[in-house]
C-alpha cells in the first residue's frame, strides 16, 4: 500500500533520524498505553522512542488513539522498526524530548486482535495457500488459491468455531532470517512478506493448529475470538477465492 498524502512527510522523517522505536506490542499486545519521549515531529508525523501503536502491515490496520491531547488517526511503518504516528495536518506538534502518554483506542485494537487470530484459524481450516488478506472494521477476509467448489461455508464456519471453543492458547517466538529462509513453509501468505530488517522474524503459533511468520497482534487464547460467521465466499480471480468472516460475541 502506498503512503498517499503522507509520502513527503514520511520521507523527510525517515531521512532525518537513526533511532528505532521500541515496539511494546510485540511483547504485550494487551498493553493499552505507555509513557514515551518524542524523538521527532514534523508535518503531521510524530515519532516516539517506544510505542503501543501497531503500524499498518500484514493486512492489519494501523492503530488509532491519542498522544497527549493529540488524536492519532493512523500509524505507519517507517524504515526498519520505526513507527510513525499520524495526526491531523494542522495539529500543533509536540517538541522533541517531550514525554507524553500514548494511548490506544483499545476497543478497535482488540477487535483487530480477535480478527487476526480468527484469520489464522480460518487458514488452518481451509488448508490452502493464502494469496492475501485484510482486516476491516466489521469484517475480515483471506484469499485462497483453491477451487471454488472446495469451499463449503457450513464446514468452514463450524471448523473455525470448533477451534475457538477448544480454547487453544497462542504464543509467539523468534527465529533468525536465515532460519526462516531454510523453512519456507512458515511463510503462509504468498503476497505478504514477513517483516524483516532486524535479523530476526516473529512467529505466531497456535500449538497443534497453526505456525507461521506473523508480526501482527493476537489474543492470548482462541476463546477470546468468539464465534465467527462466514458471511461470503466469492471468486476474486483465477487464483483468488475470498472467504469473508464477521465476529460474533466473545
Amino acid at each position: 500500500m502506498g503512503n498517499g498524502k503522507f509520502g513527503a512527510g514520511l520521507a523527510v522523517v525517515q531521512e532525518s533520524r537513526l533511532a528505532v522505536t521500541r515496539l511494546l506490542f510485540r511483547d504485550d499486545p494487551y498493553q493499552r498505553s505507555c509513557e514515551a519521549k518524542v524523538v521527532a515531529a514534523r508535518d503531521n508525523l510524530i515519532e516516539l522512542d517506544c510505542t503501543v501503536f501497531y503500524p499498518l502491515g500484514g493486512g492489519q490496520p494501523g492503530d488509532t488513539g491519542r498522544i497527549g491531547d493529540l488524536p492519532v488517526i493512523d500509524a505507519r511503518r517507517g524504515e526498519g522498526d520505526v513507527v510513525l504516528h499520524i495526526v491531523a495536518p494542522d495539529a500543533a506538534l509536540p517538541v522533541a524530548g517531550t514525554v507524553l502518554r500514548a494511548e490506544l483506542d483499545w476497543d478497535r485494537r482488540y477487535r483487530h486482535m480477535r480478527f487476526h487470530t480468527a484469520l489464522h484459524l480460518l487458514g488452518a481450516v481451509v488448508g490452502a495457500p493464502v494469496t492475501g488478506g485484510r482486516i476491516a472494521e466489521d469484517k475480515a477476509h483471506l484469499d485462497f488459491d483453491i477451487d471454488m467448489d472446495k469451499l463449503d461455508k457450513v464446514a468452514i464456519e463450524s471448523g473455525v468455531n470448533a477451534l475457538v471453543l477448544a480454547r487453544h492458547d497462542t504464543r509467539s517466538s523468534w527465529i533468525t532470517d536465515a532460519e526462516l529462509d531454510s523453512r519456507p513453509e512458515l511463510v503462509r501468505t504468498m503476497s505478504v512478506a514477513p517483516p524483516r530488517g532486524a535479523g530476526r522474524v516473529r512467529l505466531m503459533e497456535i500449538p497443534g493448529v497453526d505456525l507461521q511468520a506473523c508480526g501482527g497482534t493476537h489474543v492470548r487464547n482462541t476463546r477470546e475470538v468468539g464465534r465467527i460467521a462466514v458471511t461470503r465466499i466469492r471468486s476474486e480471480g483465477k487464483r483468488n477465492k475470498r472467504v469473508t468472516i464477521a465476529l460474533g460475541s466473545e
